[in-house]
This record gives structure tokens, sequence and C-alpha cells, in this order.
């Protein structure tokens, strides 16, 4: 392997819009890090054209994955868990060629772990234990049994991601093998969810309990991000406007759901503004932050 990883050093080491390069080995024949190939290159190149962004190869009997990104992609990936391979492969991933350390400050800044990182992915998983647990919430009261296990079971993973944040630990490193370590009480309602004797529909009531009352104590913590954005002004935001910030345009979460539930718990003041039409039949929803 290690002769090929020179050989793409070697091709590619004069190529003027490379910045980095980077390379993962596949670690077990059935691990998914690399999407079952032997051997993934990153390319951070400052133009990427869409044919190249992902390509196929072999080489000396050996699969290869070139994935090329531009810095502005990356930054998406890191920030808005739309790759959650990518911090492994940042962290793990040997570096093979890299102007001014740009791949290294990278790396380095993850390992830090600094704040604002934290506050985006908090958010991103709260957004999401938000939809899911509302979703086994409603699969069981549609008598969806065993969709409302698998929503449950997605949104304690979720609530899992979030203590690992807390305890500055990356969660797409890790999750249950540390989880005992790091927040014993979601470890055991993992267990009585998937484990218990007690009949699904009991366990699944358990946990879901348990989310009810994470919603009311998490919430407050894990939206700082949103609730620092909407008291930067007097005026009220558009949900538009709120998805167009630079510091949200990159996160995938549903933000209409989660300022809904941030409304009904007074943290958000729903503001009803008069379009630019006039008509006042129909008026625009704007949101200002309360007293945090």
């Amino acid at each position: 392997m290690e002769n090929i990883k020179e050989y793409f050093k070697t091709s590619l080491e004069h190529d003027e819009q490379l910045i980095s390069l980077a390379a993962i080995d596949n670690p077990y024949p059935y691990n998914p890090l690399i999407d079952g190939l032997d051997l993934l290159l990153l390319a951070v190149s400052d133009t990427t054209a869409p044919a190249k962004g992902t390509e196929h190869m072999r080489i000396d009997g050996e699969r290869i994955l070139i994935r090329t990104i531009t810095p502005a992609q990356l930054e998406q990936w890191i920030t808005g868990g739309e790759n959650r391979s990518i911090i492994q492969w940042l962290v793990r991933g040997a570096i093979l060629l890299d102007r001014d350390n740009y791949l290294h400050h990278i790396r380095e800044r993850l390992l830090a772990f600094p704040n604002e990182l934290r506050e985006q992915k908090q958010l991103v998983e709260f957004a999401h234990f938000i939809r899911t647990y509302l979703q086994a919430k409603q699969d069981l009261q549609d008598n969806n049994l065993l969709d409302a296990y698998g929503h449950i079971l997605t949104a304690l993973h979720h609530w899992a991601h979030i203590a690992l944040i807390e305890a500055g630990v990356h969660p797409e490193l890790t999750v249950w093998r540390q989880m005992r370590r790091f927040n014993p009480g979601i470890y055991k309602l993992y267990e009585e969810l998937t484990i218990s004797s007690e009949s699904l529909e009991q366990r699944v009531k358990l946990v879901q309990l348990a989310c009810e009352f994470s919603v009311m104590s998490k919430m407050k913590s894990c939206c700082e991000l949103l609730f620092s954005i909407l008291a930067q002004r007097e005026e009220p935001w558009s949900v538009m406007e709120l998805q167009l910030h630079p510091k949200l345009s990159d996160l995938h979460i549903d933000l209409s759901l989660l300022l809904q539930k941030l409304v009904k718990r007074g943290y958000v003041r729903e503001v009803a503004i008069m379009p630019d039409s006039g008509d006042t039949e129909a008026l625009e929803l704007r949101y200002r932050c309360e007293t945090v």
C-alpha cells in the first residue's frame, strides 16, 4: 500500500491547485469507513471538477477511492454532519502533501475541539434528537411499535452524541463503547431499550419519558449558538435569514421544527410582521430571542 501512496504523492506534488493530500487505510475488511474500498485518498483542491469529485481506481490489485473536495466543502463536512466519517479521516489519515500545513492546522483544531465547533455540533445533534424523538412519540400514538422503537433508538443515539460533545469528545470517533464512562445514565437507558426483559412497548415508553426530560433540560445549552445569533440584533429574524446565516448555513438541521419547540418553551418569541405586499391576512412569522 505504501508504494501506491508514494505513486500518488509523486504524481500530484506539482499540481498547483492541490492544497493537501491525505491517505486513509481501511482498518478491517468489512469496515465501511472508506466505503468498502482498500485505500482512500482525500485531496483538498482549490477547484474541483464535478466529474472528479469521486473516483474509483485499481492499482496492484488494490481498490482506491479518491475524494477531491474544496476547503469550503471540507468545512461543511466538519460542521454540518453530512459526512460523519470525515473526522476519522482527518484524525487517522496520513498526510502525504500539505501546502502551508493546511491539514495539520485542521487536525489540530479538531483535536482541540474549540467551543465554536462544539456549539455547532450540539445544535445539529439536538435538532436531530428533537426530530427523531417526536417521530417516535407519534409512532407510539399510532401503535406503530417497531417504527417507534427504531426512532427512539436513533433519538437515544443523538442524545449520546450530545453527552460526548459536552465531555469534549467527537461523537464521530466513539459512541457506546465509551458512554458507560462518560454518561452511565444514557448507557443504562440503551441497555434497557435493547436487552431488557420488559415488553417492547414498555421499553420504548421508558426511554421516551427519559427523552422528554432531556428535551427540557438540554434545550437551553444545546441551542446557545442559535440564541447568540438571534441576540445579534433587535429586529426579529425570518427563518430564511437564519438559514442563510454563515454559522448555520452549513448545518443540516430542521430549523423550522427547532424554532417551534423553542417558541413553545418560551426561549424564543414569535413575532408577526406585515409583509411588503401589505396583506394583513397573511402575516410573516419572525423570531426574536427572549432572555435566556
